[in-house]
C-alpha cells in the first residue's frame, strides 16, 4: 500500500483547496440564506471535505452522515451501491445538500439523491470536492464542484488508497501504477 512520493502528481494543493472551499462556502451561504440547510456527508471519503466546508458557511447548518459502499477496497466502483448507514431524521422541513469527495461514475450520488428525495425534503442538491465528468455512467451534474479533474486515480484530502492517505492535506494522482492492476 505504500506509494512513493515520486509516484505522486499534485492536482489540488492545500492552498487551492482552502481558497476553493471559501468560494463554495460563500456561494452555498448565499444560496441557502433563507432556508434550513441540512448537510449530509457521505462517509468515509467526504468527512474532511465536509468538515472544512461547513466551517466556511456563514449560515446555520445541521450536519449528518450516511455510509455508502460501491468501491470496497478496489480502485474502481463495483457499480452496485449499498446504503450501509441511513439518515433517520425527518427531512421534510429541510433543504438538503449532499456532500461527497468525488463524482466519478455518478452512481453513488444518484442513488443517494434519489433515496433522500423520497424522504420529501424541500430540495436536494449535491456538492463534490472533485468531479470526473468523463467517467459518468448516469445523468448527474453536481450543483457545486470544487475542482473538475481528469480521469486519474486520486488520493488525499479524504480520498484513500487501501484506507490510507486520507490525512494528506492535498489531492494527488497516483502516477506510477497501472490503475487496472491496483
Amino acid at each position: 500500500m505504500d506509494i512513493e512520493r515520486k509516484e505522486w502528481e499534485i492536482l489540488c494543493s492545500e492552498q487551492e483547496i482552502q481558497m476553493r472551499l471559501k468560494e463554495l462556502g460563500d456561494q452555498i451561504s448565499e444560496d441557502y440564506k433563507d432556508k434550513k440547510l441540512y448537510v449530509i456527508s457521505l462517509l468515509k471519503g467526504s468527512f474532511i471535505f465536509t468538515a472544512d466546508l461547513v466551517r466556511k458557511l456563514s449560515i446555520p447548518v445541521k450536519v449528518n452522515f450516511m455510509t455508502t459502499s460501491s468501491y470496497g477496497d478496489a480502485t474502481e466502483s463495483s457499480g452496485k451501491v449499498s446504503i450501509l448507514a441511513d439518515i433517520q431524521e425527518d427531512l421534510m422541513e429541510y433543504d438538503v445538500l449532499i456532500t461527497d469527495d468525488i463524482a466519478d461514475s455518478g452512481l453513488t450520488m444518484k442513488k443517494v439523491m434519489d433515496h433522500i428525495s423520497a424522504k420529501s425534503p424541500n430540495s436536494v442538491r449535491c456538492c463534490v470536492l472533485l468531479d470526473k465528468p468523463e467517467r459518468r455512467k448516469v445523468e448527474l451534474s453536481p450543483d457545486y464542484v470544487g475542482f473538475t479533474i481528469p480521469d486519474k486515480f486520486v488520493v488525499g484530502y479524504g480520498l484513500n488508497y487501501g484506507d490510507y492517505y486520507r490525512n494528506i492535506p492535498y489531492v494527488f494522482a497516483v502516477t506510477g501504477r497501472d490503475r487496472k492492476n491496483d
